[in-house]
């Protein structure tokens, strides 16, 4: 081989190299895509966990834009069912006041 050719069959098993890399990267990076409406892709999950204590969950909705607030009834032992006890609309964030609507029982 000429140094001509052997330099080219390095620099192709170089980038051959980097491809394989990046598909093994973008696979392991622990983005998945969840599927929305009628089979369309997002980068964003659907639901996010903003917050639980096993005694309550906050949940907010990404596709409706809407917080959820649920807890379990009072007095009642951790892994209780959790009853959805009010929401609020996230489009309402920056103005000067958030409204909650409360659940009624």
């Amino acid at each position: 081989m000429t140094a001509k050719k052997s330099a080219l069959f390095v620099l192709g098993v170089l980038l051959v190299g980097i491809a394989v890399g990046l598909f093994l990267y973008q696979a392991s990076s622990g983005n998945a895509l969840a599927t929305q409406g009628k089979g369309g892709m997002s980068a964003s999950p659907r639901y996010d966990v903003v917050h639980t204590e096993g005694n309550n969950l906050i949940v907010t909705d990404n596709q409706k834009n809407t917080l959820y607030f649920y807890t379990i009834d009072k007095d009642q032992p951790i892994g209780s069912p959790l009853h959805l006890r009010g929401s609020l609309d996230l489009t309402q964030v920056g103005g000067p006041v958030l409204t909650p609507t409360k659940t009624k029982k």
